[in-house]
């Protein structure tokens, strides 16, 4: 009799995870408590115009790269995939000066080092960094092997020293690091975390026509296409435990799903109160998951463009500085987005009532983000037809991840058995998945996925295959 498997939340991770079992021949149930199934993949409009919550693009998706069999298995790719400027899909502003990152291992070496011929050395070893992430990038796979536990020495190496001991140009390291926003590079960030997503995205660059509610609305269909059922408006609010197992998860509509697996694709500190029934969770692990730190979050301006006021730009921007920007343009429609860091505290005090102030500090943001966005983009002001905002507070509503954090639980060099939650979790048949276990990120999520339904099952050849085939 197939296992019966209810997943909390339908991010991509939980999606993800719901897709392999289901076809696998699981029970799927993936409970949401949004009204829509997509997490960070969810589109919104505003003046006729969709944008993106938190899918900008994604890299390592060509032919032959980590990405393709994986989203080919999943019935992505099909999808309207557009690449980016192999030439330079990437635009550095530092400085007072502009760099460009192509595509390809080669001619990223070749471009840097023609900038900076006298930091050869030091490009070339970054850049075996790149090609060894890569290469062992299912060694999870296999955790006693030689490959998994270089992998792992890598989590506990500092990416800013690493940086600064093997790049000596301050320059090149503002440029090697400026684009470090889409990872929430900091001084804690492992050099593991920058090498893999900085490594994927060199490989190639895409962006989604569309928007990425298109990437969960093809997965919930194949769940469903295999039998499973995704739900929404549907907010757990505890777990029944037996004789150290779950065997139920229950709602807030008073409703009960009976679970012989429960996979939490939810922050875990969102997790944590849901335990209040499972004595076999000590309080030990609740304390050390409720005292982990999170990432920052980002304040994000969503701008509708004159049509015809600014041509699209077919690659991403980050302005470097004491507010540093990404600037990423909607290749479909006449629109772009500008993100910058946000810590939670700039915004706690309107957490619970927004008011005339929240308001006017927002449009007081935005319009500094939009004075610097204007240093590289200068016909910028005047395209404007609406500036729309959202703050670390609107991301912990529709996201549902604590504090507005962008990229869930910080890792950290300094503790990284302590900062890399396990999938597996005090209870045997509970686990965890998503950005919070493992990496942030398409990538990062896609692969905690595959270890989360490999280690859940006990079945590693099945996930090989699926690595393989293609």
């Amino acid at each position: 009799m197939p296992c019966k498997l209810v997943i909390i939340g339908a991010g991509l991770g939980g999606l993800e995870c719901g897709y392999l079992l289901a076809r696998r021949g699981w029970q799927v149930t993936v409970l949401e408590r949004h009204a829509v199934a997509g997490g960070c993949l969810q589109t919104f409009r505003r003046s006729n115009t969709t944008f993106d919550t938190g899918l900008h693009y994604v890299g390592g998706l060509g032919e032959g790269e980590s990405l393709h069999a994986l989203f080919d298995y999943f019935q992505l790719l099909d999808l309207p995939w557009r690449p980016l400027d192999r030439t330079g899909y990437d635009e550095i502003v530092t400085d007072g000066r502009s760099f460009l990152l192509p595509n390809g291992y080669d001619a990223w070496c070749e471009h840097l080092t023609s900038s900076f011929p006298h930091e050869q050395q030091g490009i070339n070893t970054l850049m075996n960094l790149f090609r060894q992430t890569e290469q062992y990038l299912f060694s999870f796979l296999h955790p006693d092997s030689t490959e998994h536990q270089q992998t792992m020495q890598l989590f506990g190496i500092s990416a800013s020293e690493w940086l600064e001991q093997t790049i000596h140009d301050p320059l090149l390291r503002s440029v090697l690091s400026g684009n470090g926003l889409r990872i929430g590079l900091t001084d804690s960030t492992p050099l593991y975390a920058y090498a893999q997503i900085q490594g994927s995205y060199v490989r190639s660059a895409w962006r989604l026509g569309g928007g990425g509610q298109q990437i969960a609305d093809r997965l919930v269909a194949g769940i469903r296409q295999q039998g499973g059922q995704v739900l929404t408006d549907v907010e757990v609010t505890g777990l029944e435990e037996t004789n150290g197992r779950i065997t139920a998860v229950k709602t807030a509509q008073r409703e009960r799903y009976e679970a012989d697996a429960v996979i939490a694709a939810l922050h875990p500190q969102r997790l944590m109160p849901m335990l209040h029934d499972c004595p076999s969770v000590r309080k030990v692990y609740r304390h050390r998951v409720m005292q982990m730190k999170n990432t920052t979050g980002m304040f994000s301006l969503h701008i509708a463009l004159r049509p015809g006021s600014l041509p699209y730009l077919n690659r991403t921007v980050y302005i470097t500085g004491a507010q540093p920007l990404m600037i990423h343009s909607y290749p479909d429609r006449p629109a772009l987005d500008i993100l910058t860091p946000s810590a939670w505290s700039e915004w706690e005090q309107w957490a619970d009532q927004r008011d005339e102030a929240y308001e006017a500090y927002k449009q007081r943001k935005a319009e500094e983000c939009i004075r610097i966005a204007a240093q590289r983009l200068p016909d910028l002001p005047a395209a404007i037809e609406q500036v729309y905002t959202s703050t670390p507070l609107t991301y912990a509503r529709y996201t549902g991840t604590v504090q507005g954090s962008a990229y869930g639980l910080q890792k950290d060099w300094h503790s990284p058995m302590t900062t890399l939650l396990a999938t597996r979790t005090p209870l045997p048949n509970l686990w965890l998945t998503g950005q919070n276990n493992n990496l942030h990120g398409v990538l990062g999520v896609t692969m905690t996925a595959l270890q989360t339904c490999n280690e859940l099952t006990g079945e590693s050849g099945w996930i090989e295959q699926i690595i393989q085939q293609q």
